[in-house]
Parts: C-alpha cells; sequence; structure tokens
C-alpha cells in the first residue's frame, strides 16, 4: 500500500515535467500590463482569462534596456539576452558606411517570395548577432519544426531566427502573406490557397463596436488626443473601411480583422503543417502587430484599443480551442507577453496637469549645431536616430579634433534641455562608467557599431517630436525607460502548470531561459536570462 502511494504521487510529477508537444509564443505589440484588468470585463472565458483564472501570470515582468521598440523586443524575448549582445538595437539604426538608416531585417542579398513588388519582401534575420531559442530548437532536435509569422516583418523574421521553416509576414502591396528566399524559393501550396482564398480583402469590414457601448471605460469618442485615420472625417466609430480603405492594405492592418486573419493563418498553419504530430517539440511564434498601429493613433486610452483588446480576446479563445482539440490541453504550452507598451498621449497628461510633454528634436539639433559650429566652425553631427547622435568621424577626424571630447561637448549640451533626464557618451559606455540605473538600461541596449555616439533619454511622459506642429500633438509612441514602456504581461499556460500569480522582479530576457529548460536545451550562448523557477517547478 505504502508503495501504491508513493508511486501515486509521483504520477503527477511525471507528466507535469513532460516536454510539450508543441509551444506557442504569443507576442501583442504595444500591449500595456494593466490592459488584462482595465479590460477584464470583455473578456470570454477562453481568451485572456484563461491565462488569468488557470495559467500562470509575472505580474511584474520588465524590459531591462532601452529602446524599447519592435525590433529588440521581439530579439529579446527570443534571444534570451539584450540588445547588447544580439545587435537589434532599434527598428533602424544609422549605419555609418552607408551613410543611411537600415532596418533592422532589411536583407539585400534575397528577394520577396509570394509578391511581385521590388524591395519590400527583403527580410532576414541576418542582423541578427546571437541565437534564437528557435535556433537552438532547431538546431538540437532537426525533426523539430519551427515558424514565425506576423502582419510585421521584422515580428515574424526575429523570432523565428535562423533556422526557421518558414516565416511569413503580411504584404502591403496584395493583402497577402509572403516570405523571402532566405526562407525557400517558392511558397507552400497550403499558403497560396490560404492567400486566395482568405487574404485581406476577404476579412474587411465596417468596424464597429464589439460590446454596448455603456460598457467601455472611457466611453469617450472623437477625442482630441486622436488622429483621425485617411478617409474618416472624425476618430469616431463605426469606421466604414469598406467605403474607404478596400485596397489600401495600409489601412486593414489598422481594423481588428487584421488580427482575425492572423489567427486564421496561425490555425491553417498548425493544421497543415502537422504541428504538436512529431515526437519532438514544434514551436510557432505569433505576433499580433494591431494593437501597436491602433495604439500609435489612438493612444492607450481610448474606446478603439479597449475594443481592439475585447475583440483580441475572441481570437485567442479559437486558438485556445483549436489546441484543445488538434493537439490535446496538456500537451501545449503557450505563453503571451508584449514587445513593449506605450505612454500616455503626453498632450493629455499636460491637459490632464500630469508631467510630461513634447521635445522639439529638430530644435535641439539646430541648437547643438549652431553651439559646434561657433566652436569649431563646423557642424559636427551626421545624423540623430532614435535618440542617438551619430558623429561625423571623417570630419572630425581632419579636422584633428579628440572624437570623445566632442561627445562629451554635445551629452552637455543635451543635458542643459530641461527635458532631458540622462545623457551618456558611448566612450563612457565602452569604459563601464555607468552611474545610474537609467544608463545601465542604455548600455544593455547599446552596440558600439550600431549605437550613437551620444545617446538620451527624456524625462518620464515626454515623447521627442519633429516639429510643434499640431498633429504632433496627437496620438503616441514608445520607447523609454520607464514602467508605461517596459511593464508588460507575461502569461503561462498549459501542460499542467498550476495556476499561480508571480510578483518577484523578472526581466523579458527570462522567457527564452525558461524555455530552455522546459524544451532540456542547451543555454544559448549569450543569453543572460534567469528560468523562472516557479513555472518549472509547477
Amino acid at each position: 500500500m505504502r508503495k501504491l502511494v508513493l508511486c501515486g504521487l509521483l504520477v503527477p510529477f511525471v507528466f507535469l515535467g513532460q516536454t510539450p508537444k508543441i509551444i506557442v509564443g504569443i507576442v501583442v505589440d504595444q500591449m500595456c500590463y494593466d490592459y488584462l484588468y482595465r479590460f477584464q470585463h470583455h473578456f470570454s472565458t477562453d481568451g485572456f482569462n484563461r491565462f488569468l483564472t488557470s495559467g500562470v501570470n509575472c505580474r511584474n515582468t520588465n524590459y531591462n534596456y532601452v529602446p524599447t521598440y519592435t525590433g529588440p523586443g521581439h530579439a529579446s524575448i527570443y534571444t534570451g539576452t539584450t540588445p547588447y549582445n544580439h545587435g537589434i538595437v532599434a527598428n533602424e539604426w544609422y549605419d555609418r558606411t552607408q551613410a543611411k538608416g537600415v532596418n533592422c531585417v532589411f536583407d539585400p542579398s534575397v528577394q520577396a517570395v509570394g509578391n511581385s513588388s521590388s524591395g519590400y519582401g527583403q527580410v532576414s534575420p541576418h542582423h541578427l548577432e546571437t541565437m534564437t531559442i528557435t535556433d537552438q530548437l532547431k538546431f538540437t532536435y532537426p525533426s523539430s519544426k519551427v515558424f514565425s509569422i506576423s502582419i510585421k516583418d521584422r515580428s515574424a523574421a526575429l523570432p523565428g531566427g535562423h533556422l526557421s521553416d518558414g516565416s511569413y509576414w503580411f504584404d502591403y502591396s496584395s493583402g497577402k502573406f509572403i516570405t523571402s528566399t532566405f526562407y525557400m524559393n517558392q511558397l507552400p501550396s497550403w499558403v497560396q490557397t490560404f492567400n486566395e482564398q482568405k487574404n485581406a480583402d476577404s476579412y474587411l469590414a465596417d468596424w464597429e463596436l464589439l460590446n454596448d457601448p455603456s460598457s467601455y471605460s472611457r466611453r469617450i469618442d472623437n477625442s482630441p488626443y486622436e488622429v483621425t485615420i485617411k478617409g474618416a472625417k472624425t476618430p469616431t466609430f463605426p469606421y466604414a473601411f469598406t467605403s474607404f480603405a478596400r485596397g489600401n492594405y495600409s489601412q486593414f492592418t489598422i481594423t481588428p480583422f487584421a488580427n482575425t486573419l492572423l489567427t486564421d493563418f496561425a490555425l491553417e498553419l498548425i493544421q497543415r503543417e502537422g504541428l504538436g504530430k512529431n515526437d519532438a517539440t514544434d514551436m510557432l511564434c505569433m505576433s499580433y502587430s494591431t494593437p501597436d498601429i491602433v495604439g500609435h493613433a489612438f493612444g492607450p486610452y481610448s474606446l478603439e484599443i479597449e475594443d481592439i483588446y475585447a475583440r483580441l480576446d475572441l481570437e485567442l479563445a479559437k486558438l485556445f480551442n483549436t489546441l484543445d482539440k488538434q493537439v490535446g490541453k496538456h500537451n501545449y504550452v503557450v505563453f503571451l507577453t508584449a514587445d513593449h507598451a506605450v505612454v500616455p498621449v503626453p498632450q493629455q497628461l499636460t491637459d490632464e496637469k500630469l508631467p510630461g510633454g513634447y521635445f522639439d528634436m529638430s530644435a535641439c539639433l539646430t541648437s547643438i549645431n549652431t553651439q559646434l559650429q561657433k566652436k569649431y566652425g563646423s557642424i559636427l553631427i551626421q545624423s540623430e536616430e532614435n535618440q542617438n547622435i551619430y558623429l561625423d568621424y571623417p570630419l572630425i577626424d581632419s579636422l584633428k579634433l579628440n572624437r570623445s571630447v566632442i561627445q562629451q561637448e554635445v551629452a552637455s549640451i543635451l543635458r542643459s534641455f530641461p527635458e532631458v533626464k540622462v545623457a551618456v557618451t558611448g566612450s563612457d559606455l565602452e569604459r563601464g562608467i555607468i552611474q545610474d540605473p537609467w544608463m545601465q538600461m542604455i548600455l544593455n541596449g547599446y552596440s558600439k557599431e550600431r549605437s550613437g555616439d551620444v545617446i538620451f533619454i527624456l524625462k518620464p511622459g515626454y515623447l521627442a517630436i519633429s516639429s510643434n506642429a499640431s498633429s504632433e500633438h496627437k496620438g503616441t509612441s514608445h520607447g523609454s525607460a520607464f514602467n508605461y514602456d517596459t511593464h508588460v504581461p507575461l502569461l503561462w499556460y498549459g501542460n499542467r502548470m498550476k495556476h499561480q500569480e508571480i510578483f518577484r522582479p523578472l526581466e523579458i530576457t527570462d522567457i527564452s531561459a525558461t524555455l530552455v529548460h522546459m524544451l532540456k536545451l542547451q543555454r544559448i550562448g549569450s543569453m543572460t536570462g534567469k528560468p523562472i523557477v516557479e513555472i518549472l517547478g509547477h
């Protein structure tokens, strides 16, 4: 009897420790942590609430670097390290050798597959300087299948890594999913069929509120802080997209129906590629881009963003229910997080007498150039990108000036602006001169080859703008080191995980560090994250 009791106690742990048949990673582009609770009354049983009531909720998860953008976010989630190691320092950075901006996934050596437009679709993860968890899985177990999908190309290319069996993203010229020759030379027949039958044209509809208007937390439509999208007269519901957006696939991506298209593509992929049917674990990386597009235009306190999440919940429920049927309820793991969150519209902050505002980048650069020209007779700045100042090395060298000295002068000028919180030079970062936690976050996001000579961050609630035009005071953005940008959801469900809430501080790099142990893999070479032991120990 004693042996039977012991066996009975051990059986659950045997099940708990089994490797899942499939892991689905979901990244919601621009999701604030509090959306889980502000919008929860809209959620169904099987969407976000399945995570919240039956899964693991890591409630204190933050990004540990700047800038908090889409490219670095996806790269950090799936490599388990920061831009200092993986090299994706922004969505785009200034390339000194080419004297122009470089997109984080643009690859001129490959061609688009699935469309005829030149340029768009030349995409790969070749700028990514370390392996992803998907690479490690595929490299260790070649029979594992790895796929990644998104509306945005960078949100598909970076999670899938270098060994992806297929990474697909939305083509703005055709409304279909495409890939590049980095992955394959021809779209699989099932993707071609899906594109013909289920493309943006077939999903486009007018956007009305999903629920009763009285159930929404703000109930303010036509807010002065929202952008009026092209074709609409005001930023108000309903949006008659069928009358002004048909054939305009950029506008399609601002509708909730783009989320539905992505979900249905994922479900088709799971079935057609036989994910979860192998002895080795498969992995599907999904990224919902539309919440970011909507968030930029309308802000985090809009009816539009609330409705997007009410509808996104239905997509998650559809995904969960399909996995239950096709893979088995205890045979998969799903995690959900975000690549960044977002600052409230600064104009709304100032109108409410809260800290925040705008920083005129053009006026700032003019001031720096004027002071440098007055002292040295020349403009010594070559470019500015993402609050990174790039100096003109050939000119500085020809004038026999010291680069580090010019860096310090530029940083000093920046610090004189009241909106600037921290300005640090590349020379100081390389020497390890870190004076506060904000500088450490800058260092974590720094690359000596790709970052600027001087990097600065603004005070909380501020956004950099290109001019002081009234249009710049509508909508919002992200990228800072502050909690409104760094604090994101991290939810887990499946494989008999014990329901729990974890409040201790976690970093975004801990996700792949946890997956390594879940999949019984070697830690990736430059991984800095730590495993979430509460999940692994159940």
